[in-house]
């Protein structure tokens, strides 16, 4: 498998799951999924973590699968590899698990007592990896196993922190989020 296929395939397989999150900055607001709880003294998530912007990066993802699925025959032609459709579980999965990995991280973070948009490296980058590959993992392991391997999970885990740090300072350059991280 040649670099670039490797490369596609893994942006291909993951892009319902990078999307989320981006969207969620997007489309958030409102009431936080923690209603304002706190355990020990600390919040649990923070009001950074809405439930409009949880549930909108979840259906921004669940959009990106079902388009790249009805493009993978066009795709797959054009690049000369074949690129992987989703299946309905994993339209779910991919950006559910991405969301609820960065809702974990979060919580992490107030427990170390960081503040909200701290950043904390190789959490705030991997997050959604564990929490998306993790929860597909384990409700759509069939498909999970025909589509990934060894080299494009590696790829997965040097493109995502790129990735992350790329979208975040465009937006903080377009003034989406207070931090570049």
């Amino acid at each position: 498998m040649a670099v670039i296929e490797i490369v596609v395939l893994a942006i291909w397989i993951m892009l319902p799951a990078y999307i989320p999150n981006n969207v969620a900055v997007i489309v958030g607001g409102g009431p936080p999924i923690d209603g304002g709880r706190t355990y020990k003294g600390t919040r649990l998530l923070g009001d950074g973590k809405t439930w409009r912007g949880t549930l909108g990066g979840i259906l921004a993802g669940i959009i990106v699968a079902v388009v790249l699925t009805e493009l993978a025959p066009t795709m797959s032609d054009l690049v000369g590899f074949d690129v992987p459709t989703f299946s309905v579980v994993a339209m779910l999965s991919l950006p559910t698990g991405a969301l609820l990995g960065d809702i974990a991280a979060s919580f992490i973070k107030r427990r170390l007592d960081r503040e909200r948009g701290s950043a904390v490296p190789g959490l705030d980058q991997y997050d959604l990896v564990v929490g998306s590959l993790g929860l597909t993992a384990i409700v759509a392991w069939g498909w999970l196993s025909g589509v990934m391997t060894w080299w494009i999970f590696l790829a997965i885990l040097i493109l995502t922190p790129i990735l992350h740090v790329s979208t975040n300072v465009i937006a903080y350059l377009l003034r989406l989020k207070d931090v570049p991280w």
